[in-house]
């Protein structure tokens, strides 16, 4: 290192609220995305079943940086509820995989909705 170099510690990028319960979040998940094999669809199976996304690391598939969020650990919660919650029961997440885990969450919580719902003394 010359007398020129600049050493700068690495700083993330970080929400602009409750960045004490992000950082939380992203340091016990190490900035990298919760997703296991099918939580979003994607086995992840080239990547040990862990979706590869790190925080303010460049995209694999080229789309700019991952932004990590923190979100909670079980996606049928209300966003209401999700507000609430504690940091143990709170993940990080790559907007990819947390959009596409949601849905695939809300689609069998209305699909058990539906069965449960559904009329009585019938076969179909």
């Amino acid at each position: 290192m010359s007398a020129f170099e600049v050493t700068q510690p690495e700083i993330h990028t970080r929400p602009i609220a409750q960045t004490e319960l992000w950082e939380l979040v992203m340091e016990a998940a190490d900035y990298r995305c919760h997703c296991t094999g099918g939580l979003c669809g994607s086995q992840h199976s080239k990547t040990g079943l862990r979706c590869p996304a790190v925080h303010d690391q460049t995209h694999r598939k080229g789309k700019g940086l991952v932004r990590l969020v923190a979100a909670p650990a079980d996606l049928g919660l209300s966003d209401l509820a999700a507000v609430e919650l504690p940091v143990d029961q709170l993940q990080a997440w790559c907007p990819s995989c947390y959009t596409a885990a949601r849905n695939r969450a809300r689609e069998a919580d209305a699909n058990a909705r539906r069965i449960a719902d559904g009329p009585e003394g019938t076969l179909f």
